[in-house]
């Protein structure tokens, strides 16, 4: 069971009443924002579920958009954070999804800074962990517990040869790795869970890799 870990048992230092409506929606959050890469303009959150029945009671909104503005599952301005986004001018719109998504406590995130955009379908599973489904339209399976690097490109031969020789290099040991795409040739994206972060250079170095389009970082330890 890949999405199991501590928390599912006695749940993460945090503010707020429940671990799956507000530990786990914090994570879900910070997972969708550093995907973007800075601080969103807009965000779009559709909820499924009992994510969607009961957000406002479980302070599952105030959960999201602290994420969205990097604060950590412990943060004491969790309660404030819908005043704080409109502080730091982002924009927030709820939605009702239809049906429950992949899990009962799931949500779209779709956010937008200047030219950049990114979304993500994710879930709360229990304890303060998290599930994440989808990035940027890419079916993938990480739980935001390792240091997860996300490159998209070009469905080319020697594609991923490439990046684990890099990643090797480096001396990173690679826990977990899925691979979504397209198409035959189309775009696609890998997803790397690893054991510890690699360094900037080898970001750099991976973004220099012929058929890379995008490389980010996702590494809830750390503030973007």
């Amino acid at each position: 069971m890949r999405f199991k870990n501590v928390f599912s048992i006695i749940g993460p230092s945090m503010v707020g009443p429940s671990s799956s409506h507000t530990a786990g929606a914090v994570r879900i959050g910070r997972v969708a924002r550093q995907l973007l890469g800075c601080q969103p303009e807009t965000a779009q959150m559709t909820l499924f579920g009992s994510f969607a029945e009961t957000y406002w009671g479980h302070g599952t909104d105030l959960a999201l958009t602290a994420g969205l503005l990097d604060y950590d599952t412990d943060d004491e301005r969790i309660p404030e954070a819908d005043i704080e986004a409109e502080k730091a001018g982002m924009s927030m719109e709820w939605v009702q999804g239809k049906g429950n998504g992949p899990h009962p406590n799931s949500v779209k995130i779709t956010l937008r800074s200047g030219e950049r955009k990114a979304e993500i379908v994710a879930a709360s599973i229990g304890g303060g962990t998290i599930a994440v489904y989808s990035l940027n339209g890419f079916d993938v399976q990480i739980t935001g517990e390792y240091p997860t690097i996300a490159v998209t490109h070009s469905d080319s031969q020697g594609v991923l040869a490439s990046l684990t020789a890099l990643l090797s290099r480096e001396g990173v040991n690679i826990g977990y790795m899925d691979v979504d795409r397209k198409g035959r040739s189309e775009a696609a994206m890998t997803v790397f869970e690893l054991d510890s972060a690699p360094s900037a250079n080898a970001i750099n170095e991976m973004m220099k890799l012929p058929h890379i389009l995008e490389v980010t970082m996702i590494d809830l330890t750390q503030r973007s």
